[in-house]
């Protein structure tokens, strides 16, 4: 069956903060201008998750009224805590002068950026665009000259064993004269189009954490409406990993706690879910969450490579924009106002390039438009904020950031460079023991597949496996007998288990309708065997409120 088409002068994949700011930007300057926008989502908002707090710096340029129309940003930050946790009960306080410049959070906001992109998205309608949810851009599309073209949606009502069943329905293709992606961190076409063009020539390896987050309803009276807490140390550091966890007092008697664990850990037997649980068990968090409920959970990767690992952002057709690319600005723990206006220039080089007589295939002026932003700033300032925390631990590598960034404001006269890809980082499993990680007590900790339930995660299961292994013998022969098959350990979602046949024989089982859309096998996979790619649309979590 052929494939309809629709023709569009931009197309944007992914309804996040860059491509909705993108599209918002480009009917601000030409409202004749025709833009669309496909989601993988079921609704703008329900594959988002981030922290998050928020600086309003790019809202502040895309909506200067944004008050007034109604943005979701109703926290101001009021209180800034970091502390470093020395044990499982104890923890120090860092003093605020002795905190990095860029974790100062005068003046942002904490929300729910699911919600921040909902709003988005009535604005952009507003504006004209048209918004498609439910769709998954799954491939991409070329001209005859070998420019992007476009991308065709995925097919819908195809069985498991790849026959259509009687609710087929063709992908549909979308033509732009300009295709911008915009899809977040490790973007399934994002990481093909870096692949196809050769995008990250001369460019470190990308670098990534895993961010799981859960929402609670706590008691008014721990409330502190406005409060963050950042901090390292215990949990992770027990087992040689880095990463940090976050506490966030939002609006309703509610907060977010979670934790990101860098994905450069050694130890094969290290579970970032287990790390999250038992980390709540400390008073820091305990005393708050003591009596409260538990009402959402959601994971996602982390983009925090910087800019020694940001790849071209421009090829023949087409942008590479946001989280998509890499513009999270990791030392700030931020990448919402960085990918805003990574599309907002994009909107700006788009519109010059359709005003010429003859349109450039490359957008080569996005890159000076980029390079002489203040995102540019921001990442050169932070190139080597990520790099000393791996490369000396979290102690040293705190110590090296803040005469970097509170002495020499970013500018400090070295450059450090981090050569070594998350996955390659894994250590066999003979060099360690099992860790035994507490059972959860149904309070404060919990198992994966209820908090899998509460992410609202589901999927057609029906339909071909979006967890595409390589080499199925992979798992069971290479990644068990060398690192005792990680993948059981670092899905946040219960995906992947290794069960024993009736023979005796182990065989790699994946449950891919628990799938939360994190991206970490696609990283973490030390024999880079899983190829993650987008499921039916309307497939995976449906957020509410993260």
């Amino acid at each position: 069956m052929e494939r309809e088409s629709m023709e569009y002068d931009v197309v944007i994949v992914g309804a996040g903060p860059a491509g909705l700011s993108t599209a918002c930007k480009l009917k601000q300057l030409n409202e004749e201008i025709t833009v669309c926008v496909v989601e993988k989502g079921s609704e703008v908002g329900a594959h988002i998750l981030s922290g998050a707090v928020i600086e309003p710096r790019a809202m502040n340029e895309l909506f200067p009224n944004w008050k007034e129309l109604g943005a979701p940003l109703n926290v101001p930050v009021k209180g800034d805590e970091v502390y470093f946790l020395t044990s499982d009960s104890k923890a120090s306080k860092v003093p605020h002068f002795g905190i990095p410049k860029p974790m100062h959070n005068d003046g942002n906001y904490i929300v729910s950026l699911g919600n921040v992109c909902r709003w988005l998205a009535e604005q952009a309608e507003g504006l004209g665009v048209e918004i498609y949810p439910g769709f998954a851009a799954a491939e991409i599309l070329f001209n005859e000259d070998g420019s992007v073209k476009g991308v065709a949606t995925g097919d819908m009502g195809v069985s498991m064993s790849g026959e259509q069943k009687p609710s087929y329905q063709p992908g549909f293709e979308l033509h732009a004269k300009y295709t911008v992606f915009s899809e977040g961190c490790r973007g399934h076409l994002g990481k093909e189009l870096i692949r196809h063009f050769k995008l990250d020539a001369g460019k470190d390896p990308q670098h990534y954490g895993i961010g799981i987050k859960e929402l609670w309803d706590i008691d008014p009276a721990k409330h502190q409406e406005g409060l963050v807490v950042h901090g390292a140390g215990w949990p992770l550091a027990e087992n040689g990993a880095t990463g940090g966890f976050f506490l966030y007092h939002s609006e309703n008697n509610q907060v977010v706690v979670g934790l990101i664990t860098d994905l450069n850990y050694d130890n094969p037997y290290l579970s970032p879910f287990d790390e999250f649980q038992r980390m709540k068990h400390h008073p820091l968090f305990a005393d708050t969450l003591q009596g409260a409920k538990r009402v959402s959970y959601g994971a996602r990767a982390v983009i925090k490579g910087g800019l020694h690992s940001l790849p071209k952002m421009t090829f023949p057709g087409g942008l590479l924009i946001g989280c998509d690319a890499g513009t999270l600005n990791f030392s700030k723990i931020k990448g919402t106002h960085t990918a805003m206006k990574s599309g907002m220039l994009a909107a700006e080089a788009v519109v010059e390039a359709l005003a010429q007589d003859t349109p450039p295939a490359e957008l080569t002026a996005y890159t000076s438009k980029f390079e002489s932003s203040w995102v540019f700033d921001e990442l050169f300032r932070s190139r080597n904020f990520g790099a000393a925390m791996h490369k000396f631990g979290t102690f040293i590598g705190a110590a090296f950031n803040f005469i970097d960034q509170n002495i020499f404001n970013g500018k400090l006269p070295v450059n450090l460079h981090d050569t070594t890809p998350d996955y390659a980082c894994i250590k066999p499993a003979a060099n360690y023991s099992p860790i035994n990680y507490p059972k959860p007590d149904g309070k404060l900790s919990f198992d994966k597949l209820g908090s899998v339930f509460l992410s609202n995660t589901n999927h057609e299961e029906d339909q071909p496996c979006h967890l595409q292994l390589k080499d199925p013998s992979i798992p069971i022969e290479v990644n068990l007998e060398k690192w005792a098959e990680p993948a059981q350990r670092y899905c946040p979602a219960g995906v992947y288990e290794v069960v024993d046949n009736e023979d005796g024989s182990k065989r790699f089982q994946i449950n891919a309708q628990n799938c939360v859309h994190c991206k970490t096998c696609d990283i973490k996979d030390p024999s880079q065997n899983i190829n993650w790619v987008v499921p039916e649309g309307t497939g995976g979590p449906n957020y509410p409120n993260m």
